[in-house]
């Protein structure tokens, strides 16, 4: 059983790391066949798997649907682990390599990565790093995080300074570096529609120097993209930066420059797909109702088209 009403969750251990023991968690849908295609969702940063209405919508369109709650994140955090914490992406390769693995074994269809926000970083490199990527057919980022919001000469300050801070203090962090703006828009305690655990997916929560630093490293990566698959990226409209809630955080990405985003995007590979969708959140399977049924409307015409070109 799983926290989440018609899924399933099994412990992945994985190799100690710096911090010690390190578990990952496979979401699994009771309502997976084990015989035809399937995706493997990657959450964001603060974040954990808790969207049912994802999973729902891939069933309903023949698909199986697993996540992964990656070390250090939702399920998988332990006692006494710092949460979200790490020094590189790399790290969450592990876990992602054993989970394609046991859904490749499972069933006998293609497999799909779904990426949203850092897990679209996670992914795009995976996409080309990773140890079992040729075992994916197609890739599907959610408002990935492709790129830093500020330019150039501020993004390096911030990291000269976070490379000074991390060799004196490792798990030195700052708060306040996220506004709290975008989760209030989708917790139904605020202004949004959703229901999670707040312990696992605060409103605000510090940020570790270690992993801007991860980010910033996964950023360069992708200079050298080159993913071998077809690759989808959906991103809203338009894009806007606020520190306190108000109504834009209801129909625009407030966490990510969307045409930052779009400009690296273009470049992850020889087949990539940029699809907007109007007046959605950063989140776009989080979005009012008729938005996010427009998102799932557009990815599904995106997956046929990928699989009538077989």
């Amino acid at each position: 059983m799983d926290i989440v009403k018609d899924y399933t969750s099994e412990t992945i251990k994985l190799t100690p790391d710096c911090g010690g023991e390190v578990t990952a968690t496979l979401v699994s849908s009771k309502f997976n066949l084990g015989n035809r295609k399937s995706v493997l969702y990657l959450h964001g940063y603060v974040d954990y798997f808790f969207q049912a209405h994802l999973g729902e919508k891939f069933n309903s369109n023949h698909f199986d649907f697993y996540a992964l709650d990656l070390r250090k994140y939702g399920r998988s955090l332990l006692a006494c682990q710092h949460p979200n914490y790490c020094k590189d992406i790399s790290e969450y390769y592990e876990e992602i390599t054993i989970a394609i693995l046991q859904i490749h074994e499972s069933g006998n269809g293609d497999i799909f990565v779904l990426g949203h926000s850092t897990g679209g970083l996670i992914a795009s490199n995976y996409m080309n790093d990773g140890q079992k990527k040729d075992l994916i057919k197609g890739l599907i980022l959610n408002s990935p995080f492709l790129d830093f919001n500020q330019n150039s000469f501020q993004i390096a300050i911030v990291c000269l300074a976070a490379k000074l801070i991390t060799s004196i203090l490792p798990y030195a962090k700052v708060h306040g570096a996220l506004s709290p703006a975008y989760a209030q828009s989708i917790h139904k305690d605020s202004y949004g529609l959703w229901d999670y655990n707040l312990e696992w997916k605060p409103i605000t929560l510090p940020t570790y120097f270690a992993w801007l630093l991860a980010v910033q490293k996964g950023h360069k990566r992708l200079a050298n993209s080159n993913i071998e698959v077809p690759v989808l990226v959906m991103h809203s409209s338009a894009s806007s930066e606020i520190s306190t809630f108000s109504e834009e955080a209801m129909s625009k990405d407030i966490v990510l420059d969307i045409i930052k985003m779009k400009r690296v995007a273009a470049k992850l590979a020889k087949q990539v797909t940029l699809l907007e969708i109007e007046n959605a959140q950063h989140d776009l399977f989080l979005s009012r109702r008729s938005v996010r049924e427009k998102a799932f409307s557009e990815m599904f015409n995106w997956l046929d088209k990928i699989e009538s070109k077989e």
